[in-house]
């Protein structure tokens, strides 16, 4: 249904603020594509694609890319999906843009707009990256919505369920109802303190320390407020980890 994850795309006022920021803590800039007007960078680590743009759009915005999206758009119009945007014709990028049930908004695009990421990348001094989150009212109300666009569970928290994991085309999407999230966030398991400590401090890069999210020992807020979580492990563990044979939340 959503195709394949292309990145985690952000409205950055000032993208050589914010590309500077994310080449200090260790990502990788991409080569972008010329389709878009505005002024466009993406960054990496190998595992998380962010993408800059200085433009105003609904953002943050979770981006995947599928083929024949007119042909797709026509499918979901009849499955019932409202669209927040709608562009499609033969001498225009074809795009589209709905909202999940928190107001989180996904998009697809007819293409890619950047190349991939090498296969060789080292992990950012922010450690390995774990999770996409997303801010949720009701964890389970959420994850009834998301079943049918990622169909594949990963893992959850039961008793009570404020916390599941879902594949969405190939990222790691989490539904939390933690009231310390503002918004959409990155999870990352830091390997080396000590190296993210001095590095930030050699950057003038600020932080905040314990900040109420799934024990995260620190925040880090991008210049276009993207907050990235640091984490000694994976906060779910080995919680619950779903087999085949699970099946996901049905949809209502």
């Amino acid at each position: 249904m959503l195709g394949k994850y292309l990145e985690f795309s952000v409205h950055a006022p000032d993208v050589l603020e914010s590309l500077g920021f994310y080449k200090a803590l260790g990502f990788v800039e991409l080569e972008t594509s010329d389709v878009w007007s505005h002024r466009y960078a993406v960054v990496t680590d190998g595992d998380i694609c962010i993408g800059l743009h200085d433009r105003i759009f609904d953002a943050p915005a979770l981006t995947f890319v599928h083929q024949d999206l007119a042909r797709h758009a026509r499918s979901m119009i009849d499955h019932g999906f409202d669209f927040t945007f709608l562009r499609i014709d033969e001498d225009v990028f074809n795009e589209l843009g709905f909202a999940d049930r928190d107001g989180h908004m996904i998009s697809l695009l007819e293409a890619r707009t950047f190349s991939a990421p090498p296969d060789d990348l080292e992990h950012s001094s922010c450690g390995s990256w774990f999770e996409l989150t997303l801010p949720v009212r009701d964890t389970m109300h959420a994850g009834h919505f998301w079943a049918p666009l990622a169909p594949t569970l990963l893992q959850l928290r039961e008793e009570p369920t404020t916390h599941m994991r879902f594949d969405a085309g190939g990222i790691a999407l989490g539904l939390s109802e933690s009231i310390a999230l503002s918004g959409p966030a990155l999870a990352f398991k830091c390997h080396d303190k000590n190296h993210l400590e001095s590095l930030l401090e050699r950057h003038g890069i600020k932080s905040e320390r314990h900040p109420g999210f799934e024990g995260a020992f620190k925040v880090i807020a991008a210049p276009e407020g993207t907050k990235i979580y640091l984490f000694d492990e994976d906060f779910l563990g080995e919680a619950y980890i779903v087999d085949e044979s699970d099946q996901p939340p049905d949809a209502d």
